[in-house]
């Protein structure tokens, strides 16, 4: 099959690209491959523009098996790597069994801490500079909304974070796709996305997320796109100031008072006490 991009799908990924300066000359790129229908048009559309880039650098791809189930397909990615002349590389992690010890806690936390470290680690001790993930629009909206009604912070990734611990940059060309454009782009590269094997795919806080955003979207068709537009630096206007500290509130007390003490005229002796 010949391996093309139309121009809609190459415009919005050359935009990031260039936007926010994601791929330079001699990067070494590991894109997270989970199979889904994201990742799988991430790794063929950076294989095109691997080809044809001015601009030469290397790709490879990396499947982290969450080992939830006893059969995860690795050798369908594998053979869908080959044929895009990406080498192929997998790791077996037992997130099943950290979200079973983790006492409760968000098992998508816990699931994503663990396979950013171990793609991470792999990516370090193997020479790559960047790590490729495909997180698109939908992804960086639902993510703000949730640190927002969440966790009372206004936040959400970036398209490029350099990771000083480690040395890597992360990058996400996909931030300028609406994940309702990435449902047919298997029909692009022809390899079927594999089903999540997640045994909470569809429960998730983040599915309460979307589907808020859909309920809201049916009121008012501007609502995802000023969600977009809020999440730009300088599109902030007034707020209230952050929070003081119990001693800043104590010190602005015996301040208040002691300067409402010293401006108030001191009672006449009482001549009859």
């Amino acid at each position: 099959m010949e391996r093309h991009l139309p121009q809609n799908y190459f415009s919005r990924l050359w935009r990031a690209i260039s936007e926010f300066d994601l791929i330079t000359d001699g990067d070494k790129i590991l894109v997270g491959l989970s199979g889904g229908k994201d990742s799988l048009f991430l790794t063929y559309a950076l294989a095109i523009i691997r080809d044809h880039s001015p601009r030469p650098f290397e790709l490879a791809a990396i499947t982290v098996d969450p080992m939830f189930t006893s059969d995860f397909p690795v050798s369908r990615l594998d053979s869908f790597c080959h044929e895009l002349g990406v080498p192929f590389h997998t790791i077996q992690l037992n997130i099943a069994g950290a979200i079973n010890d983790n006492n409760g806690k968000d098992p998508c936390f816990t699931c994503a801490f663990f396979r950013r470290g171990a793609i991470n680690k792999f990516a370090t001790e193997n020479g790559f500079n960047k790590v490729a993930l495909a997180h698109h629009h939908d992804d960086a909206v639902e993510t703000f909304l949730m640190g927002l009604l969440q966790s009372g912070q206004l936040q959400t990734f970036l398209p490029k974070t350099h990771l000083d611990r480690t040395g890597l940059t992360v990058i996400r060309p996909l931030v300028y796709f609406r994940e309702k454009d990435l449902r047919s782009t298997p029909k692009l590269h022809g390899f079927t996305p594999l089903p999540s094997p997640c045994p909470l795919d569809g429960k998730t806080k983040r599915q309460e997320i979307k589907e808020l955003i859909k309920t809201w979207e049916r009121r008012d068709k501007f609502i995802f796109s000023n969600l977009a537009a809020a999440m730009r630096e300088g599109s902030v206007s007034d707020l209230w100031p952050a929070l003081p500290s119990r001693a800043e509130l104590q010190q602005r007390h015996h301040t208040f008072w002691k300067k409402d003490y010293l401006q108030t005229p001191p009672k006449p002796n009482n001549p009859l006490a």
